[in-house]
């Protein structure tokens, strides 16, 4: 990832915090503000409510006997409303039965008019305090929105001396200018501790991306080094399979070649040998046919001489056999299909057997290694056919799948269990699979006890040779 990139990567993450943090912020602050506002008309309710129910409850105690306000406490009422702090307090006044009449008010046009009962005055009604910031678009307000534009509205219940019941319900109400300036200071108090946590957040929060960046940075770099490590020694090991491919490929042939040299040996070296002292034994066999002469046991020395000639006859058949096996044909100048032909031939003229051969199209040429490796692995097969299944109904079918040869020898023969010779012995079996092995080709053998076998081979068409190591 480049600088640019990654300075890119840093500034998206700081982008998409500081968005997450300001949202997160204005909705945290807005709710703080929402519930610092309602519990500032709250407590300034609830304050007021108790300071007026301290002066205005005692004249108001005779409501729990007639259920009608005595005109000595109406009189106590204007004067408390009229002189005094509370009365410049408090801009308007109502006290409310629970039918929803008014029995007293600042705005004596009110008096004894009855009004729907309002869900504030049912909560008064009920024992509890209310507070609200009032419009003012009650039928009842037609004096205070003549002068305000809104109030703060307060509904407190009044109860009776000696008892929990409310008799009655003040409402009273108050101006907004000492309490939004409350609600300001608070507002900016609130205001600044959400900025100032938010601030604290976005710092840490590019703090931890800038280290986190720098972290990464690092890994990516130790990657990169690791990589380019591991594909240096990935080219190595590459270079070295491949060498060690293409010497696999040379010591096949020149292995073919030193069997050649090996049988050529025997037949010019012991075999010559052994056939000079069959030539030379025979007639002495013959001369001393007649010998009365006796060496061991009753045998005269024509039955011995007949005994050395049988067993120099044998050795001298063994010899043949051994060098014929271990010579190669000159498959040099030969097609891939000459190749497999040629096997398969010898193969039938040892055996006195006949093959089906089955090529489909394959190309015309390959590598020498490949077939040599083409040839041992039908000479061997078919021999292995032979001695273990009965050579019944033996088959060889030959073709091409992209690079490769694919090679198929089966017979119907008495099979086997695979598994009971994968760990022992069974060197004709080994030694195919190995020569497969070392150019890069596959061999497996399916074989089950009266089922058969057949043996399947991959082989590369292509090899690397190279002449220069």
């Amino acid at each position: 990832m480049s600088l640019l990139a990654r300075w890119g990567l840093v500034r998206l993450l700081l982008a998409g915090g500081a968005v997450i943090l300001l949202t997160g912020m204005l909705v945290v602050g807005t709710w703080v503000e929402s519930e610092i506002e309602k519990g500032v008309i709250s407590r300034a309710g609830l304050v007021t409510s108790l300071y007026v129910d301290s002066f205005v409850s005692p004249h108001l105690q005779s409501l729990g006997e007639n259920g009608s306000l005595r005109e000595a406490d109406r009189a106590a009422l204007d004067r408390l409303l009229a002189g005094t702090s509370l009365g410049r307090h408090i801009v308007a006044f109502k006290i409310w039965t629970h039918d929803g009449r008014v029995l007293y008010s600042t705005n004596p046009s009110l008096i004894g008019r009855r009004f729907p009962v309002k869900a504030a005055l049912a909560a008064a009604l009920a024992g509890q305090v209310h507070s609200q910031i009032a419009d003012l678009s009650e039928p009842e307000n037609e004096f205070e929105r003549k002068r305000w534009p809104q109030l703060l509205e307060t509904y407190a219940p009044v109860r009776a001396a000696n008892a929990e019941s409310v008799v009655a319900v003040s409402e009273f109400y108050q101006t907004t200018d000492d309490l939004a300036r409350e609600m300001r200071a608070a507002r900016l108090r609130s205001w600044i501790m959400v900025v100032s946590a938010t601030l604290v957040m976005f710092v840490l929060l590019a703090v931890l991306i800038r280290r986190a960046n720098n972290t990464i940075v690092d890994q990516q770099r130790d990657l990169r080094d690791k990589v380019a490590q591991l594909t240096a020694l990935l080219s190595q090991n590459e270079q070295l399979h491949d060498r060690v491919r293409r010497a696999a490929a040379r010591t096949t042939a020149l292995n073919e070649r030193f069997l050649h040299r090996v049988a050529a040996d025997l037949h010019d070296g012991p075999g010559q040998g052994l056939a000079l002292a069959l030539m030379r034994i025979e007639p002495l066999a013959d001369t001393c046919s007649s010998c009365p002469s006796t060496i061991s046991r009753n045998r005269s020395v024509g039955e011995e001489f007949r005994t050395v000639h049988s067993a120099l006859q044998a050795a001298l058949d063994d010899l043949r056999a051994i060098s014929g096996g271990l010579h190669l044909p000159e498959i040099g100048k030969l097609s891939v299909a000459e190749t497999a032909q040629r096997a398969v031939r010898d193969y039938e003229r040892k055996a006195g057997l006949t093959v089906p051969l089955a090529v489909g199209e394959i190309p015309d040429d390959a590598p020498l290694p490949v077939k040599i490796t083409l040839y041992r692995l039908l000479q061997e097969s078919l021999a292995n056919g032979f001695r273990h299944g009965g050579a019944v109904d033996q088959r060889v079918q030959i073709q091409r799948r992209n690079d490769q040869l694919l090679v198929e020898v089966a017979d119907a023969g008495a099979g086997f269990e695979p598994r009971a010779i994968a760990g022992g012995g069974h060197l004709g079996l080994a030694g195919m699979r190995e020569r497969l092995e070392i150019l890069g080709g596959t061999f497996a053998v399916e074989s089950a006890p009266g089922q058969g076998t057949a043996i399947r081979a991959v082989l590369p068409l292509a090899l690397a040779e190279r002449d220069d190591e």
